[in-house]
């Protein structure tokens, strides 16, 4: 058997253990939140994800890539003996998979690009040396760590505080969520469906620009408003259960911010006796107005409210499987395109600037996702869903929607952005809105480290299996295919 055909069964296997193992923590972004709501049981999350995730990655996902090293790794050093790209692509793809597996067991959500970025640039430096990195662009792919999460926190701590606004604290909660949902419907779906569709869709022989990719995004947001309208339209409050008269209802709310407008005005005038007993009277009445509106935000039991919140499982529906059918046309590249470049070196001898991804390689990649999903998956949905903060699907849609806002901002703009280090910081944006005492701190903490060590994680254990590679098969060169 001829040292290629080795190559390329080992290879073939090491991507789908990749795509396994992107299965198991990246597909968790998609559907996480969802799960964490409640809107999506842990099987009909794995069962729609395994639908969509694979439809996604084999008919968009990428048919032509360019090789992982490009723009990280001076390509020059590999001229001489492509072989050792070859070497360098298999070990990406083990260490990146080995890195992402460990983190899944202790349920981290990780960046697989970033994984993948470390590796290259492990085994890049030990080919090459040190000033064979453009260091320039690892630091700008780098400076997503910070960018991402802290981006996406703060768009979903605006929509959230917004939502709460808007519907939980009014007269009427269930009425004014239907009167939003297909607004909301349409600004997320049209969003999510621009990201996706802008450039996306070469893949298949289509190049729309930004002007038909916006019309049809917002064809596709109007379609979806229609449906959301007339699926919210029949969510009424549960006739078993009506309405109670909380303590904490948003008429008390709202009378106590207005006692406390006007005991301020009171206070500026009086003097004496007078501005003490109204201080003390305006300090009861703050501490009261701060107790009721903690408290409202805790009253799902309402049945109202829980209705309200069926409006918003109705459109988590909508995120979740948008955003797992963009995650299997964009990512399914990560552990598919090392692959394909590999496959083709060991064919042509030669180093190609492009690499063409054979189908069956797209639908390796799909097939390996949804097993690492149905698998391991649940480890990183937990975290996501339950371990940094406490979710119901009003809290979920905003981070989903906070999250693919920012996404479409930064693609447009250029800006690195990293889609699970964005919606991790959403979900902790919607816990601080909360207050901080919302957050798991201990999680969030793991999480963030997980984050910094990834990439020097992905290229020591890179280095290790690239000396292992090549200690096993040598330093042979590639002869006829």
């Amino acid at each position: 058997m001829s040292i290629e055909l080795v190559l390329l069964i080992v290879i073939l296997l090491a991507g789908f253990y990749m795509a396994w193992n992107i299965g198991a923590n990246d597909v968790a972004n998609a559907v996480g939140t969802s799960v964490g709501s409640g809107a999506l049981t842990l099987k009909q999350a794995v069962m729609m994800a395994a639908v969509l995730e694979f439809a996604g990655a084999f008919f968009f996902g990428s048919h032509v890539t360019e090789t992982v090293q490009k723009g990280i790794v001076d390509s020059d050093i590999f001229m001489q003996n492509p072989l050792i790209l070859v070497y360098g692509m298999l070990a990406a793809l083990l260490a990146a998979g080995s890195w992402l597996q460990i983190a899944s067991y202790f349920g981290w959500p990780v960046s697989t690009t970033h994984s993948i970025v470390g590796a290259v640039i492990g085994f890049g430096a030990v080919v090459g040396g040190w000033e064979a990195i453009y260091w320039n662009n690892v630091a700008f792919i780098v400076s997503s760590w910070i960018l991402s999460p802290l981006i996406g926190g703060a768009v979903s701590f605006f929509i959230f505080t917004l939502l709460r606004r808007r519907i939980f604290n009014t007269f009427h909660p269930l009425e004014e969520a239907k009167r939003m949902a297909p607004i909301l419907g349409f600004l997320l779906v049209s969003s999510l469906s621009l990201v996706m569709l802008f450039k996306g869709l070469t893949n298949i022989g289509v190049d729309l620009n930004f002007v038909q990719s916006t019309l049809f995004s917002a064809l596709l947001g109007l379609i979806a408003a229609v449906i959301i309208y007339f699926a919210v339209k029949r969510i009424t409050i549960n006739p078993d259960k009506p309405k109670s008269q909380t303590a904490y209802g948003p008429e008390i709310a709202l009378g106590l911010e207005k006692a406390q407008k006007h005991l301020r005005r009171v206070k500026q005038s009086a003097v004496g006796d007078m501005q003490y007993h109204v201080s003390i009277l305006l300090d009861e009445v703050d501490n009261l107005s701060s107790n009721v509106k903690q408290n409202i935000q805790e009253e799902v039991s309402n049945s109202e409210y829980t209705a309200v919140e069926k409006v918003f499982a109705t459109l988590q529906l909508f995120s979740a499987s948008l955003m797992a059918f963009g995650h299997g046309a964009n990512d399914v590249a990560n552990a598919i395109g090392p692959l394909a470049a590999a496959i083709q070196i060991l064919m042509t001898g030669t180093i190609p600037a492009t690499s063409a991804i054979p189908t069956w390689t797209l639908a390796l990649g799909g097939v390996g996702i949804i097993i690492g999903l149905a698998t391991w998956g649940w480890r990183v949905i937990e975290t996501i869903g339950k371990k940094i903060t406490e979710l119901t699907p009003t809290r979920g849609f905003a981070a989903e929607f906070g999250a693919a806002m920012t996404i479409l901002v930064a693609s447009r703009l250029g800006m690195p952005i990293s889609t699970t280090h964005t919606l991790v910081g959403a979900v902790i944006g919607i816990g601080l809105a909360r207050g901080i005492e919302a957050l798991d701190l201990t999680t969030t903490r793991d999480i963030v480290i997980s984050w910094i060590i990834t990439v020097p994680a992905g290229a020591i254990i890179a280095v290790g299996f690239f000396y292992v590679i090549q200690s096993v098969f040598g330093h042979a060169t590639l002869g006829a295919w």
